[in-house]
């Protein structure tokens, strides 16, 4: 009988070469095990049961990399012929006529691809409570949430519902969800992995990433996400190299800086005592830690909330339920289309998107230009110089990944600022460009997971994934599962 610890990505390549196991099999546990706790998750907002059983037929006649291991997708990653909504009213019906390019590499390398993950609406989000289709559950406890954006994403492979899956990261909505889920979560550099497909929320910030259950398996399908894409005017052409031959245990005399600014008021006590108690786990396996300072983090919130805002008001433009997507209904036949267009938008859109939007458009007003947009774009440039520093003495740096455990539904949704605070520790490694990754490394006294935040320098993340794959075969963090 196929059990929950063989449900990996590494493990399943390994039963499926010793054909002690077929595919079938590992769709048919999902497919049961979904049947029995997604009413109480909600990890998904399209799973296609026919349409998967389908491609399994295909699958002996496909070879690759990832032959017959279920990946789901997030609702923003746009799959041919397969609703793509981010999680919005305003995209209802939505089916895009072509896949993403990193969805053209799952199936080119064997993949099935399992479902459509819920998410904060458009990522406008750190809880996946903004959704359309309502709320994802943590799996660890039932009354919080999950994290967010890609907070279907992340319960979905916490709870063994699904093998992987892909999330889009902004400012943390890979690693935030990763860390309040007790899995695995990596933002690649910024134009490692294409962007064609991915519908835009902030095209200077957003990346694809993989959700895993542990550092060899997101090692495993960075190796084919990874690339060069001309389709995508931000992704960069150099050289992919493979991730899992990083994975060595072995980090004596690595240079890993703490930055004083992340450890201040603010941080739960729990969450600083399991990364602590990480740092010297990190020294007796030989690593030299020392403690730095990146000291234009206090203003990487409101540099990234502006940027962020006025980038996704740009981008949300294009929804106005002309051509697909929501269309009003609420309206005379004598309106003009702007009648049209504001009635669509206000009906499709939710609060969080609107928020955004109008913040966004604001800042890109004229008067408020200079004032804003532009001294933000500045700012990142520091920010971003704060890490080109460091990177000159230490090899990587260690932070939390948030400064809470996972918090309360319904706790921060009516306070946008306190949610917004929620990404505090992620959103540099956005504006700067770099590579991140976070792993589990403790549990609060309630049994909710705590994650540890890697960041590393641009295009580095091989140096990433032999720090977190040895810190993970230390320790048992990875193989805890929730009790649901």
């Amino acid at each position: 009988m196929l059990e929950r610890e063989n449900l990996k990505i590494h493990r399943l390549l390994e039963l499926y070469k010793e054909e002690k196991i077929v595919p079938e099999e590992v769709v048919n546990f999902l497919f049961s095990r979904i049947e029995k706790i997604e009413p109480k998750i909600k990890a998904f907002v399209y799973l296609n049961k026919e349409k998967i059983l389908k491609e399994l037929e295909n699958i002996s006649k496909k070879n690759g990399k990832l032959k017959g291991i279920p990946i789901t997708v997030k609702d923003n990653i746009c799959v041919r012929n397969e609703p793509t909504t981010c999680a919005s009213k305003i995209l209802s019906g939505f089916a895009p006529p072509y896949d993403a390019t990193v969805i053209e590499r799952l199936r080119k390398e064997g993949a099935i691809l399992f479902g459509k993950a819920n998410m904060d609406e458009f990522a406008f989000g750190s809880s996946c409570e903004t959704s359309f289709y309502g709320p994802t559950y943590n799996p660890w406890d039932l009354s919080c949430v999950p994290g967010g954006s890609s907070g279907g994403s992340a319960a979905a492979v916490a709870s063994d519902e699904t093998i992987a899956s892909l999330g889009s990261d902004t400012g943390g909505s890979i690693r935030q969800p990763a860390s309040l889920c007790g899995v695995v979560g990596l933002k690649p550099t910024y134009g490692r992995v294409s962007r064609y497909g991915l519908v835009a929320f902030a095209s200077s910030l957003d990346q694809i990433g993989p959700i895993t259950k542990d550092v060899e398996d997101c090692a495993i399908l960075m190796n084919v996400l990874a690339g060069y894409d001309e389709r995508d005017s931000t992704s960069v052409n150099i050289p992919v190299p493979d991730y899992t031959r990083a994975l060595v245990k072995e980090i004596k005399g690595m240079k890993i800086g703490m930055p004083r600014e992340y450890f201040l008021e603010g941080i739960n006590k729990e969450v600083k005592k399991a990364i602590e108690e990480a740092i010297v786990l990190i020294k007796d396996l030989g690593a030299e830690v020392k403690e730095i300072s990146l000291p234009h983090t206090e203003y990487a919130v409101a540099t990234y909330y502006i940027i962020a805002t006025a980038e996704a008001s740009s981008n949300l433009a294009r929804f106005d339920g002309v051509q697909y997507g929501y269309r009003t209904k609420n309206i005379s036949p004598e309106a003009d289309i702007i009648q049209f267009y504001s009635r669509t938008r206000k009906e499709g859109f939710g609060n969080e998107a609107k928020r955004r939007i109008i913040l966004g458009t604001y800042v890109l007003s004229r008067g408020y230009y200079d004032a804003y947009y532009l001294r933000a774009l500045k700012v990142r440039t520091l920010i971003r110089k704060d890490f080109e520093d460091v990177f000159k003495e230490c090899d990587l740096i260690i932070t939390p990944t948030s400064p809470t455990p996972p918090f309360k539904l319904g706790e921060k949704l009516e306070d946008p600022l306190s949610m917004y605070l929620s990404d505090i520790y992620t959103i540099s490694a956005n504006l700067a460009g770099i590579p991140a990754i976070s792993l589990p490394c403790g549990f609060t006294q309630e049994g909710l997971p705590i994650g540890m935040q890697i960041m590393g320098k641009p295009f580095d993340e091989e140096t990433i994934f032999r720090f977190a794959y040895t810190y993970e075969q230390n320790t048992d963090w990875h193989l805890k599962k929730p009790p649901i």
